[in-house]
């Protein structure tokens, strides 16, 4: 098992990111605005992160590269599409990310 396998199975929702990638922002800050307290790796501050980052390229993922449950969900499309979809929340609770869903309305 790689580094990135074993990392991903440690928290309900890890984010793989960039530290000078705009969207990589952006999906850190949709998750801090639901509730989430996501791992965070910033590859290229972290030692290892070379190795993580070669890791995500060989499976043809870039950061930002987001892991819910253990599963690889997507990038920063996805993330922002499947919240516009109302499908990301409950992504997070099953994941235990998040105790509920909010109350719409």
């Amino acid at each position: 098992m790689d580094i990135v396998m074993r990392t991903v199975t440690e928290w309900p929702v890890v984010i793989f990111s960039r530290t000078s990638c705009c969207m990589c922002h952006s999906i850190k800050s949709l998750f801090f605005e639901l509730g989430v307290n996501p791992a965070i790796y910033e590859v290229d501050e972290i030692e290892k992160g070379h190795e993580i980052e070669q890791s995500l390229l060989r499976r043809g993922r870039i950061p930002p590269a987001v892991f819910i449950g253990g599963e690889y969900v997507g990038g920063a499309g996805k993330i922002i599409s499947l919240h516009l979809e109302q499908s990301l929340q409950p992504m997070l609770v099953n994941a235990g990310a998040l105790l509920e869903e909010p109350a719409v309305g």
